[in-house]
Formats: structure tokens, sequence, C-alpha cells
């Protein structure tokens, strides 16, 4: 059944959703017709998730308005058609009536498709379904060069469609995306697994990757937070159908400090759904706590519907306007201080290493962990099936995010924390998202992400470079 109609992809409908998309297409085209040929390329969008500073562009951006909307999901055969703008919480609010899910909801709701399939993206069912764009079959992308084209795993652009993620805009911009869907059931019962030791934390989560199983049950959801050294959880979401009490926490109770507790065995909790792909939205995972908002006091008297990571970001983006934080740093005589906000993957043997040497170094806490594998495909035999982002097939990571800022010492180079964490993920065979400050000399940049392919591409996608490279995108803060 179509979201659209009841009658099909023949549906009156159907073909409304699709019409409309259509003209959304037209705006973007001639937006694009209308920035000067010596100006870069850009979206014209008011909202982001990225954190890293970018010079500001006078020219007109592209009107992407009419790219924001879910244009048809095909209950019976699992899939969904999606404008390229679309954000994650108007494409769950679409799918779940159907009892479906994209395979994985990264955890933020304005993230929208577009973004996490060229940016990646990652939740706690990446452990079994990979990365937001391994569920895509095919999408229509324009490309620096002003066209329209459709990229598919085996057509005539299956180059692009292997280069387009972590590409994040520089060959082109996605502005419809069919992707697969799986059946959800309506609750998610969890259980929050205490670990005392890194090392066990490392062993038992590489083991339930393995098994999918712990102590008798499925696990159908992982991932995990560390607090500190000696304090850490694995919190481990089984789908049900049992109805029951569920928690909610878009009120006063905040999720994250839901998982802390003392005994040997497990603690359970329930959630809708719903309300568990939006668990870490409420609080921006822990990081309302710099506005107070976790504050009982405080929080009481927080409306409701600016507790959401949406609202916090545009905090963010004031306090980056204004300086706010580093004119009350000056207050107290202090510098600066340095933005560290990452997400990286190491290998999962490797997990424990990077944490430790990690919370000796950076005092950052909480830190998250997300473990992921590349999909079992036919896609993914190849040594390096997306060549942006290299990962290996059939090897287990784990992200580790960590979002927050450190204190800065007169003399030191700028990005000194993000320079050694760069360095040690290297060390450690990982990688690094590139959606915040990036420090890497131009080489060592080539060879961690993409390198001859890249440019290759380049040249095919974006002959007269309308569109910001790569690396002055990621790296020169172009």
């Amino acid at each position: 059944m179509s979201l659209l109609g009841k009658a099909g992809p023949a549906s009156a409908a159907h073909e409304s959703g699709f019409a409309a998309h259509r003209a959304g297409v037209d705006r973007l085209l001639a937006s694009y017709r209308a920035i000067p040929t010596d100006a870069n390329v850009r979206l014209a969008k008011k909202t982001s998730n990225l954190f890293r500073a970018r010079a500001k562009n006078t020219a007109p951006g592209l009107d992407v308005s009419g790219l924001a909307k879910v244009i048809a999901v095909d209950a019976e055969a699992k899939t969904a058609e999606v404008a390229g703008m679309t954000t994650y919480e108007d494409l769950v609010a679409a799918t779940l009536p159907y009892g479906l899910a994209p395979l994985v909801v990264p955890q933020l709701k304005t993230i929208t498709l577009g973004g996490a399939v060229t940016g990646l993206g990652i939740e706690s069912t990446s452990f079994r379904n990979g990365l937001p764009h391994e569920s895509v079959l095919e999408m229509d992308v324009l490309t620096g060069a002003g066209e329209i084209i459709t990229a598919t795993p085996n057509g005539e652009h299956a180059d692009l469609f292997r280069g387009f993620p972590n590409s994040y805009g520089t060959l082109g911009y996605s502005v419809r995306l069919k992707i697969e869907l799986e059946a959800v059931r309506p609750y998610v019962a969890l259980r929050h697994i205490r670990c005392h030791d890194l090392r066990e934390l490392e062993s038992t989560l590489a083991q339930i990757v393995t098994d999918r199983t712990y102590d008798g049950e499925p696990v159908d959801y992982l991932d995990g937070v560390v607090f500190s050294t000696d304090e850490s959880y694995l919190t481990l979401g089984r789908q049900t159908d049992e109805p029951g009490p569920v928690s909610d926490y878009t009120g006063m109770d905040i999720y994250y400090r839901s998982i802390q507790h003392d005994s040997a065995q497990p603690k359970r909790d329930r959630l809708t759904i719903h309300d568990y792909l939006w668990r870490w939205d409420t609080d921006w995972f822990w990081c309302s706590r710099a506005f107070g908002t976790q504050n009982p006091k405080i929080r009481r008297f927080w409306p409701k519907r600016y507790r959401r990571s949406s609202f916090y970001w545009k905090l963010i983006a004031l306090d980056h306007k204004y300086h706010i934080g580093d004119r009350l740093e000056a207050r107290q005589g202090n510098l600066p201080r340095e933005r560290v906000v990452q997400d990286i993957e190491v290998p999962v043997k490797r997990t424990a290493d990077f944490v430790e040497w990690f919370l000796r170094e950076i005092p950052i806490e909480p830190l998250w962990l997300c473990p992921l594998r590349l999909r079992e495909t036919a896609r993914a035999t190849s040594a390096r099936p997306w060549p942006l982002y290299p990962l290996a097939p059939n090897r287990t990571y784990v992200n580790v995010g960590f979002w927050s800022a450190v204190p800065t010492v007169a003399g030191q180079q700028e990005g000194t924390a993000n320079r050694a964490i760069e360095r040690t993920v290297t060390e450690f065979d990982g990688h690094k998202s590139l959606y915040s400050d990036s420090y890497y000399g131009e080489d060592e940049f080539a060879a961690l992400y993409g390198g001859e392919t890249y440019t290759e591409l380049k040249k095919r996608y974006d002959p007269d470079q309308r569109l910001l490279d790569l690396y002055s995108k990621a790296v020169q803060r172009k």
C-alpha cells in the first residue's frame, strides 16, 4: 500500500506526490541556473547538523524548499521514495504507521536522509544494518555540472553511487532516494549492562555483535555509554509486541541518567519504538546540560517543545555568532576553549585502547559507543566498497562519539586536542567523520578519504569545479 493512496503506484495520490516532487526539482534547477558561474554552488538552508566553521557565501543558494517530503511508501515492497532534504523525523513519521522504519535512523530528528547518505550516519542498528547509504537502492543526484542523474549500484553511474557517501555535497546533492525499510514492532525492551572494566566492555560488545544475542535473548539494537574507566554500559534493545508500561524521557526524567545502576544484573526498561528511536534527541545525548536543561528547577519551566536537538543547535549557533562562551571564559581570565566535537571509528579490538587513551588525555565524558559492520551484501565484496570512507568488509568497528570543549594553553598549536585525536585514530587503524573540525595535511587527507578515486569522480561530475572539493570544505573551512 502506498502512503499517498490505496490504489498502488498508479493512484492519483501517488502521482500527486511525484508531481509535487517534480515541481520542487524544477525550482532547484532554476536556482542552480541563477547562481553566477564564478560562484560556488551551495544549499540555501537555515539548519545544519555540521559543526565545522565555514566561510560566508554571498551568492544565492540552491532552492531545496520543494525537496523535504516523503514522496511515497510502498509497504509491501518495504521501500520508500524520499526527497533528499527530508528529515528523519518526517521520514519516521511516514513509515511507522505501516510498522516500518529506515534500516538506520540517526539519533537527531533534523538530520536529513540526503545528509546522512552524503555525510554518513550511524545508530544502534548499525551492527546489523551498516550505515544509511547501504540501504539506498537508487538516487537522483544534482551534480556540479548542473545535471540530474540517477545513480544505482550497477548502472552507468555506479562510480558515483559508491563515491557519494562521505562526499559532503562536493560531488552533488541528492534530490531523490529510494531506500529499503524494515519491519519494526511497537515496543523496545531494554537491558542496561554495567561493565566495570573497559576490556570487559570490549569483549562483551564484540560477542554480542557476533551472536546477536545475550543471555538467551535476541539483540536488535546495541549501543553504549562510557562514564569512566570503571563505569560503562551496553544497552541492548529487543523489539517486542508485548503491551505494558513504558518510560518517558521527554519530561523530567533524563535518558542517559536512567542507564546508570550498581546492580550485577542488567537494569531493564521499555520504550515505544518512536521514543526509542528519538531517545537521544530530547537532551542531545547529554549536551543539554550545557544550557542548564538538566537542572530540575530549570527543566520544569523549559518548554517541552524546546527540549530537542534542533533548538539546542540554535543556541550553539548564537554562541558561534556572538562568541558568548569565549567572552565568559575571558571574564574569568581564561583563553577560549577548544571545541572537540567528533565521531571516530576504530576496530573493535582497539576500542578499550582508544577509550583508555582518550580518558587519560582528553577531559571529556561521557562517551557514546556504537558498533557497526558493513552489510553483508553483494556490494560489500571488494576491499574498498565505499572508497571515500573505506571501512573493511567483514570487520567490526566501534564508533566513539564525544562532544564538548577542552581548556587551551597559551602558545599551543590551534586544534591541539583534535590533532592528537586524529593521530591516535590513524595509529589505531580507524577513521574520523568529517562533520566537524579537521586538521589533516593534504596528502594524509587524500590517503584517508578517497585519493585518486575522489579526484576522478570530481573530474567526471564537477568538471568546472562549481562545488567545493572535499579537502577545502572539510579542512580549510571554505
